[in-house]
């Protein structure tokens, strides 16, 4: 039975139905699963955490391919759903939690200890629910000390933006997360005829792998920064960071500043690239 028939099979059985509420569409091509473990590089040696299973789809392949899943499923409804479709496998653990309540350091040390193993890489795999995307993201770039790899399927256009040149209008402060924390490849394009429901968008698989680039003498100011810079993109980027209050600095001090990286007063904050967000903190006293 094919990914498709074994779906509409289980949401019958249990009365399912997609919930808005959680952002739920449920993938359904054999061929994007497979693709999306062979993105991730899922192999025997790796501890991974998938976001959102709902029906467990996803979470079939990744069994099979890894040595030890997590799975973190918000939705008490789904949490009958996989255990009972998973109950010929014990290489899981599933969790009845919110993704941002959970402190991801101490899950994967309690995994280690539980099971007594150890594991190559924590690599994150999942299919994101659209309408908290950004949020995790961050949670999980934040991580940096525990999870080496994220795959994940988000909007097409968010993939974009985290790929972003700058003078783009994608471009912006996800694309500086990004890049400060990772390399990033957009690996899979998803049309919306391979979920059900079908989503109004459509999707994109990127990998993002973890690795540190570039050194920054004050990383929180520059977080920032950034965010900051783009509160109001159009606006000139002095006259930004002046309205916010960054760093309590006067428009005087920031002007000096921006003279000291060489930098134009008429400067947009989509018109730098993140050595230059680098520069200016790196500058500040």
């Amino acid at each position: 039975m094919n990914t498709l028939s074994k779906t509409k099979s289980i949401m019958n059985k249990y009365n399912i139905v997609a919930n808005k509420r959680y952002g739920q569409n449920f993938l359904i091509d054999d061929n994007v699963l497979e693709n999306i473990v062979n993105s991730a590089d899922v192999t025997k040696e790796d501890l991974v955490i998938e976001i959102g299973p709902g029906l467990g789809n996803l979470t079939q392949y990744l069994l099979e391919a890894a040595k030890y899943v997590v799975l973190i499923e918000i939705d008490p409804k789904m949490i009958s759903v996989l255990n009972d479709r998973l109950s010929n496998v014990n290489n899981y653990s599933l969790l009845n939690e919110d993704i941002l309540k959970v402190d991801i350091d101490k899950l994967v040390e309690d995994i280690k200890n539980k099971e007594n193993i150890n594991f190559r890489k924590v690599k994150v795999v999942a299919n994101l629910p659209y309408y908290i995307t950004t949020p995790i993201l961050f949670k999980l770039l934040e991580a940096e000390d525990t999870i080496s790899d994220i795959t994940v399927m988000v909007q097409k256009e968010v993939a974009e933006r985290m790929v972003a040149s700058p003078k783009s209008k994608e471009y912006g402060i996800l694309t500086l997360m990004v890049d400060y924390f990772s390399s990033a490849n957009i690996q899979i394009i998803v049309p919306n005829s391979s979920f059900i429901p079908e989503p109004g968008v459509v999707s994109a698989v990127i990998n993002l792998n973890k690795k540190r680039k570039y050194e920054v003498k004050n990383e929180k100011l520059f977080f920032e920064l950034i965010h900051k810079a783009f509160a109001q993109r159009r606006k000139k980027m002095i006259n930004s960071l002046v309205s916010t209050g960054f760093n309590n600095m006067s428009k005087g001090e920031i002007e000096e500043l921006f003279l000291k990286c060489e930098l134009d007063f008429n400067t947009r904050a989509e018109e730098l690239s993140i050595d230059e967000f680098i520069k200016i903190i790196n500058n500040i006293n």
